[in-house]
């Protein structure tokens, strides 16, 4: 159908949408599908394939020949296509009565159109098995109909763990992802039902902190149920607690679930989809006119490259490349719950799979267990890796993972990125603007979509042969990689932030899941076997705004303290835990601006030209200078009023 109504995109010209369905099939004994767990015992068909089929969507040029060569592929996070928000500022024009994220589920808003304006294409493949879909609304969320495994082939089934802390007393809690659920998206999976209502071998734990010492609750006190008038009653998608659940404290539930999804599928979905897009096939719409494509992910589907990656995915069955490129936004240094038995993908903060070492990309010995390895240690093995930039907000250090990208994992060490991949810090940005969950702080609401469009069409520039500019995070070696200790003793000078617990501050620390983790069967939860790997931060300067990473002109020329951690509010529990998606922004005094900017013509001044040194370094677009300075004086002027 028409893309926009039919609007033009300057020389690229009208564009039309697509949705369909793909259908995939795979070898289970080929070596590039190695190490997807349980596809070897899913389903096959008589020719020994194991099939399956997810959504897709295009948003592609009428005519093909006015495109750039150049599709951005984005990985759907929880089965919303996020691109238009972050590249084209294509807010929904719908949303609920809470400010949730209403019609994006359907919608692919134009925006400003920029990427459309140079050419490129967009496509979308569900890759999520538990996503909430409507088979009747098929340009709704995207997902994928996962392959299931026989009961009779599972033997030892396993069990999995769903980690609930509610930011508000409740009765009863769903069967799905508490942790978005608590950040206010309604990015939820569907609830994953247990095997059995009455299993007795079903735990509940409770602790305060991540890895705090945990208490079973009698089998008794708790049961599959929905709390109704105060009373339970029976129901496969919730748990329910005699006494109901405390705001701020963890209960970890371990259960069988009723089926068995091969979840790693979607990996295969995405390869596949991604190399596809380059064939001169008949049913792709594209066919004849890409010459690369461009793997982008945000947040959860900012991590799933670096497990996909990790798995040496990258090369398809018929030895093809996939993805060329691969842009990783705010998805710091783990990655997921993607690839094992009873996985949640949409799962962030539980320890699991997705904490394990490796971190960075080339070879490292892991402190706890002696092995060495790299991220990209398989990938290439089997060749085929892409182009890598990785963009961090501060948030995702804050939260302790996303330093050990670029640093030795028990010393703290520098570490270099190797030649493939760059890294950039935001400096002082929030993981992401689109959670309505409030902390301790105002919100940080910083706009980086800016350095994310620079960054994005840096990476085509680089896969088809230019340079891209120079990594910037923060290291040791120059002063601009600090512990988090260190920088809130700095932020408490200031006096004007509620600051985090440093007793309380998330760390990444080994883990032991049991001896059929190898094969992707965990036993949870999950132990700890060793001290916490090291972690830093960027320091920050007089104004407490971060100095180790690309700063917007509203952070260079500042009018207020700005931080990637945001503490959780007086009543939802947990005192001095961090939330991890907000950070925090507080304005500097007014006398402190007053002696700083001389006058609003000299702000302006100083904004401008710091605008013009990002266009200069590449890291911002010359088409978004403008806009960043009207950003910073708007925010100069409130800061005054």
């Amino acid at each position: 159908m028409p893309f926009a109504d039919g609007a033009e995109f300057g020389a690229t010209g009208a564009l039309e949408r697509i949705d369909g369905v793909a259908h995939y099939a795979m070898d289970p004994t080929h070596e590039a599908n190695a190490g997807i767990v349980d596809l070897a015992l899913a389903e096959r068909d008589e020719s020994g394939l194991v099939r399956f089929r997810g959504d897709a969507t295009f948003v592609v040029p009428v005519d093909p020949s006015k495109g750039n060569r150049a599709v951005l592929c984005e990985v759907p996070n929880r089965g919303f296509r996020f691109a238009p928000l972050f590249l084209h500022g294509a807010v929904p024009d719908k949303t609920d009565a809470a400010g949730r994220l209403g019609d994006i589920a359907t919608l692919i808003a134009a925006g400003d159109g920029l990427f459309y304006r140079r050419g490129w294409s967009m496509a979308w493949c569900g890759w999520q098995w538990d996503v909430p879909r409507s088979h009747t609304q098929p340009s709704g969320r995207m997902g994928l109909d996962a392959p299931r495994v026989p009961e009779a082939k599972l033997g030892d089934r396993g069990t999995m763990q769903l980690r609930i802390q509610p930011a508000a007393p409740s009765a009863s809690v769903p069967l799905t992802d508490q942790h978005t659920a608590a950040a206010g998206m309604a990015l939820q999976h569907l609830p994953i039902a247990p095997a059995d209502l009455e299993d007795p071998a079903a735990r509940l734990l409770l602790r305060d902190g991540a890895y705090g010492d945990a208490a079973e609750l009698p089998r008794s006190a708790w049961r599959f149920a929905r709390d109704r008038g105060g009373q339970p009653v029976e129901d496969a998608g919730w748990v329910w607690l005699d006494g109901g659940f405390e705001a701020g404290r963890i209960y970890d539930l371990i259960y069988r679930p009723a089926e068995c999804h091969v979840v790693g599928a979607g990996l295969l979905a995405l390869r596949d989809f991604a190399a596809f897009l380059k064939r001169d096939d008949a049913d792709n719409p594209l066919a004849g006119h890409i010459d690369h494509v461009i793997g982008v992910g945000v947040s959860q589907t900012g991590r799933l490259p670096r497990h996909f990656l990790s798995l040496g995915l990258n090369v398809d069955e018929a030895g093809a490349q996939a993805f060329d490129g691969v842009l990783a936004h705010i998805g710091g240094g783990r990655r997921g719950e993607f690839n094992h038995r009873y996985a949640q993908p949409s799962v962030q903060p539980t320890p699991s799979f997705g904490h394990l070492f490796p971190f960075a990309d080339d070879p490292q010995t892991d402190p706890a267990t002696g092995a060495i390895a790299g991220l990209l240690d398989r990938q290439r093995e089997r060749g085929g890796v892409p182009r890598i930039f990785q963009t961090d907000s501060s948030s995702e250090y804050w939260r302790g993972d996303a330093s050990l990208t670029h640093s030795d994992a028990a010393t703290g060490a520098d570490v270099e990125p190797p030649e493939e991949v760059r890294r950039y810090l935001f400096a002082s940005t929030e993981h992401s603007s689109l959670s309505v969950s409030g902390g301790g702080n105002p919100r940080n609401r910083i706009d980086s979509s800016p350095l994310v469009r620079a960054a994005l069409a840096n990476l085509l520039d680089w896969v088809r042969g230019i340079e891209p500019p120079p990594s910037v995070f923060p290291r040791r070696r120059d002063g601009t990689a600090k512990s988090r200790e260190e920088v809130i003793e700095k932020l408490a000078k200031l006096g004007t932030l509620v600051l985090p617990d440093r007793a309380k501050l998330p760390r990444v620390v080994p883990l032991d899941l049991g001896p059929t983790a190898a094969s992707g069967v965990g036993t949870f939860p999950a132990r700890v076997i060793g001290e916490p790997y090291s972690c830093f931060v960027s320091d920050v300067d007089e104004c407490g705004n971060e100095t180790g990473g690309i700063r917007l002109p509203e952070i260079e020329v500042a009018v207020a303290t700005h931080t990637g951690f945001n503490p959780r509010p007086d009543d939802a529990g947990a005192a001095g835990e961090i939330l991890e998606y907000a950070g925090s922004r507080v304005a500097l005094p007014q006398s402190f601006l007053s002696e700083r900017y001389a006058s609003r013509e000299a702000y302006v001044a100083a904004v401008r030209a710091a605008a013009e040194t990002l266009v200069a370094n590449r890291y911002v677009l010359e088409e978004d200078a403008e806009r960043c300075v009207e950003i910073a004086v708007r925010r100069y002027d409130a800061a005054l009023a």
